[in-house]
């Protein structure tokens, strides 16, 4: 189970690392591949691109915590427990956010680019519990 546990982890949490790295490296790229709304107002388009670069900062956490869990290496369950926790925060706030903007009347891209963000965040959260369960199962 942890094979496949942190190779999911390593995964996605390394596909959803690269999108916030080509985010911070070329904005309108990552706008035009989809990774990015492309017709939000300024004010978000500019919270996300300072997103992106704090997330280069914290969430590499998961993906080193799924290596450590395939090298079978002592200290992944309390990677994964610092990984799940700033991935479940990381949802949690940009969630967070995007309620307080869209009451606010900010405009936050399509429809599309809004189902795809809030997807998005669920799938954030959903790995971050799935590392902090991984980690309390291996300490318990």
């Amino acid at each position: 189970m942890n094979l496949v546990i942190g190779l999911v982890l390593v995964v996605l949490g390394g596909a959803i690392y690269a999108g916030q790295l080509l985010s911070t490296l070329n904005w309108e790229l990552a706008q035009r591949l989809g990774l990015q709304e492309a017709h939000a107002g300024p004010l978000f388009g500019r919270l996300e691109r300072w997103t992106a670069r704090w997330d280069l900062v914290s969430m590499w956490t998961l993906a080193a915590a799924g290596a450590l869990m395939l090298i079978d290496h002592s200290w992944w369950p309390y990677a994964a427990l610092v990984g799940g926790g700033v991935w479940v925060d990381t949802g949690g706030r940009e969630a967070a956010k995007w309620i307080g903007l869209r009451q606010h009347g900010e405009q936050l891209g399509s429809s599309t680019d809004q189902r795809v963000y809030i997807g998005g965040l669920c799938a954030i959260v959903a790995l971050g519990v799935v590392a902090i369960v991984a980690g309390l199962v291996e300490l318990t």
